[in-house]
């Protein structure tokens, strides 16, 4: 039978919090929101893309070509990253278009940031 897992003993001598310092009620909640609009693997990757691109602009079909779902699924899973603030979607006539908004992923790292 195999060992349980332990954490490393924690040194007490110095205590780390996260980068944000001790969240409001209303800062953990908007954090836990983006981190669960995050959670999906196929929004990830999808990010990915964008990011690779140079965080945009990038057409839905571009999208939906490169990851290989359907335009559809790529539009629903755009619209729940816009619907969080992650990306900005910009229509030009009949192409949408959308870009990463790096302001809350800097928030993010930030939270997230073990000093």
């Amino acid at each position: 039978m195999a060992a349980p897992n332990t954490p490393p003993t924690a040194d007490t001598s110095t205590c780390c919090s996260l980068g944000a310092g001790v969240l409001s009620g209303e800062e953990a909640d908007r954090y836990a929101q983006l981190f669960k609009v995050l959670a999906d693997p196929a929004r990830l990757h999808l990010l990915s893309q964008l990011a690779e691109d140079g965080c945009g602009p990038i057409s839905v079909s571009e999208l939906a070509e490169q990851s290989g779902l359907s335009q559809p699924t790529v539009s629903h899973h755009l619209k729940k990253l816009t619907d969080a603030g992650l990306l900005h979607k910009a229509r030009r006539g009949k192409t949408v278009t959308h870009i990463v908004c790096p302001e809350p992923f800097a928030e993010l790292r930030t939270v997230l940031q073990m000093d």
